[in-house]
């Protein structure tokens, strides 16, 4: 079943340089799209705090971080424990390995993969190919599915399958120097979200990172979305 996903309204934040997140249209649907120029901001992953807890919501998450955190969403799939389910790196360390395990659900709807950053450039790749380069990250977490690949949308993602959820995923283009992250504002098939990043937002390589629990904290919209506990989570810093 979906998650209840409630939002919560901020006061749009004022002063603020850099408004990465619009809305985007695609296929009659709006998606929220926050873009970032790793050159000049930093893609990070958090998980555990200080105190070696998840930090389980977007607002615990931007309480500790502060106004430099320009925006936050859920960051792949995790297990009951809020754990994640598949590799997850976080400032070069690995926190927990590479799954290439077969299995039900999303995260094992081949090819999966791996969202990465090191040093000002992302990547996304399926895991096959993420093992055989070993880039070494700074960063990294495996989600699942792959929703495009080298161009191409992932071969068992249909047009427009009965299955309709508020999703959310990333994407890289600009030889890895942008990493564009999306959330449907309402339920969207996984063809159509495949569609936006492909044919809108001009990644070929894009990466499904949850669906049901998809939220966002975005301060330039005045928006914090409440849901169900989570694992990992992204975010946006200044360099």
């Amino acid at each position: 079943m979906a998650a209840v996903v409630l939002f919560l309204g901020l006061a749009p934040r004022e002063g603020s340089a850099a408004t990465p997140c619009r809305p985007v249209q695609s296929e009659g649907e709006t998606f929220t799209v926050c873009t970032v120029d790793l050159r000049r901001e930093r893609v990070r992953l958090y998980w555990l705090g200080s105190d070696g807890l998840p930090y389980s919501s977007l607002s615990s998450l931007a309480a500790r971080q502060g106004a430099q955190l320009g925006f936050a969403m859920n960051a792949g799939m995790y297990d009951k424990g809020q754990a994640p389910v598949g590799l997850y790196v976080e400032e070069g360390r690995e926190m927990k390995g590479v799954s290439t395990a077969n299995g039900p659900g999303n995260f094992h709807l081949k090819p999966n993969g791996i969202f990465y950053v090191k040093g000002d450039r992302a990547g996304v790749l399926e895991t096959g190919r993420y093992l055989k380069a070993n880039p070494k990250p700074d960063f990294a977490t495996q989600s699942g599915p792959m929703l495009v690949v080298d161009g191409k949308i992932h071969p068992k993602i249909s047009t427009d399958g009965p299955s309709q959820k508020i999703r959310n995923g990333v994407g890289v283009r600009d030889e890895g120097r942008t990493a564009i992250f999306a959330i449907s504002e309402r339920p969207v098939t996984f063809g159509a979200f495949a569609r936006l990043f492909k044919d809108e937002l001009g990644c070929r390589n894009a990466l499904f990172l949850d669906g049901s629990v998809s939220s966002l904290y975005a301060p330039s919209l005045g928006r914090s979305d409440l849901s169900r506990p989570l694992g990992p989570m992204v975010g946006a810093v200044p360099r």
